[in-house]
């Protein structure tokens, strides 16, 4: 890599050497406050502005982005985000709208949130719909505040289990338990399914939720899902459904036709937002009927044409201070409405034969987890690899060596060495190739020299770290 050996900008400060010199400001000097807050003794780096120019235009190439390379991260949905979305979220009239502003002053903005509301209702098949949640943890948790406050309000106290299946989200247990009730695990059969058997042992009258991943995280779809739902149903339970991989099912299925009671979507992985950087997101939660009127304040309707925020007779409360992540709303209704049903349709056949084109190149080289066509990720495992010495963790570090993002790594729990392959609808065939025979020729090479990327990466900035001592004791700042 070009930038491998770029010095430091301090290390290339020469006395006297100056980027630019300030025009004399023509008003007399004004000396500087006393305080114990101002520093002394700075050391500043001085340098000329051909170098301050070159030294962080190359820092910046060095972001590995969706932009830049291919982006396979199982899980995260890192897809491409067209540009117009972006255009569209900067027009001074949204960007400029203050949260503090009266609905009266803002009804194009509110016009646009009531109908995303209806465009996400009818995508899920769950007609009530709120933009609150800025993130899908925050959507799990209001689902399943909606949940509790329903058996509250129906008298049923004792409803205090979330059924959870071991291949959940991380997310899923920890929300149910801000939610306060108790986390129960089901197990998944080795397909990957949900173990009916245990499930029906586990399920009684105190079963307030299941909560379910659909498709899993081993990327495939539940195919005892309309029993699974009868089952919940029949104790007097809700049902859940953890919307971030909805990428796979645009157009092709709906919660609501499933027996689905609840769930949420990222909208920063399905509809258009760049992310992997910590935010902002959205995760807006949807419901059937029955439960509409528990959604979070503030929702908007309308009323002759004028669009009004109201809270909703039992709802669960604010989440936030203002109206959501209006930024990320307006990519999403963008990418929605510039694409139409045909077009979302479109994404999720596409993103699924990407990951099942990958799936089947590579099945011979790695194990497979399930024998099944997957949705719209494939997660395959290492442990033919690791017979050599070779880990998934080493994997992932000789691809980044070879301009590929990593996959998720040991993610589901579940699965021994696992590496989970996202490639979605974004890529060309001839990208996914260049994919699949770089993964082809680490396996190959994990038999004769697996030292080469037991070793990796050599190529990058930074290579192979001591991971506990970087955690234990990062130096992340620089010093004399």
């Amino acid at each position: 890599m070009k930038n491998k050996n770029l010095p430091l900008l301090m290390n290339q400060s020469k006395k006297g050497r100056k980027a630019i010199s300030l025009p004399d400001i023509g008003v007399e000097k004004s000396s500087l406050p006393k305080t114990n807050f101002l520093r002394k003794n700075i050391t500043l780096p001085e340098v000329g502005q051909l170098d301050l120019i070159r030294y962080f235009t190359n820092l910046s190439s060095m972001n590995f982005s969706i932009d830049t390379n291919f982006y396979p991260l199982g899980s995260c949905t890192m897809k491409y985000n067209p540009k117009i979305n972006e255009q569209l979220s900067s027009i001074q009239g949204f960007s400029n709208a203050h949260p503090n502003q009266i609905d009266e002053n803002i009804q194009g903005c509110l016009e646009i949130m009531y109908d995303l509301q209806n465009e996400l209702g009818e995508i899920t098949g769950l007609p009530g719909v709120s933009l609150a949640p800025l993130a899908g943890a925050q959507g799990e948790y209001a689902g399943l505040l909606i949940a509790r406050e329903f058996h509250k309000h129906n008298g049923d106290h004792e409803k205090n289990i979330a059924l959870i299946p071991d291949s959940a989200h991380g997310t899923n247990p920890a929300s149910a338990s801000m939610a306060g009730l108790e986390a129960v695990t089901i197990k998944t059969t080795l397909e990957g399914d949900i173990d009916l058997s245990d499930l029906k042992t586990k399920v009684n009258d105190k079963t307030a939720v299941l909560m379910l991943t659909l498709p899993s995280t081993l990327g495939l779809f539940e195919p005892n899902i309309i029993e699974i739902t009868e089952i919940i149903h029949d104790n007097g339970g809700l049902v859940y459904a953890d919307g971030a991989n909805l990428n796979a099912l645009l157009g092709i299925t709906k919660f609501g036709e499933l027996g689905i009671d609840i769930c949420h979507s990222n909208l920063h992985k399905t509809f258009s937002t760049p992310h992997g950087g910590g935010g902002p997101g959205a995760g807006p939660v949807m419901v059937t009927k029955k439960l509409e009127s528990f959604l979070p304040y503030p929702h908007v309707k309308n009323n002759n044409n004028n669009f009004e925020t109201y809270s909703p007779k039992n709802s669960i409360g604010r989440l936030n201070g203002f109206l959501g992540s209006f930024g990320i709303i307006l990519r999403a209704y963008s990418y929605i409405r510039s694409l139409g049903s045909e077009g979302l349709k479109e994404i999720s056949e596409n993103a699924i034969i990407n990951a099942n084109y990958i799936q089947e190149k590579l099945k011979g080289h790695y194990e497979l987890t399930s024998s099944r066509s997957c949705m719209h990720e494939t997660v395959l495992s290492a442990i033919k690899q690791k017979e050599n010495g070779v880990k998934a963790l080493d994997i992932a570090k000789k691809l980044l060596d070879e301009g590929f993002h990593a996959p998720t790594m040991y993610f589901p729990l579940i699965v021994e060495e696992a590496l989970m392959i996202e490639p979605t609808e974004s890529e060309s065939k001839e990208t996914i190739d260049q994919f699949i025979n770089c993964m082809i020729e680490i396996s190959e090479l994990s038999k004769i020299h697996p030292e080469e990327i037991i070793n990796a990466p050599i190529n990058l900035p930074v290579e192979r770290l001591d991971e506990a001592l970087a955690a234990r004791n990062p130096i992340l700042s620089w010093k004399q």
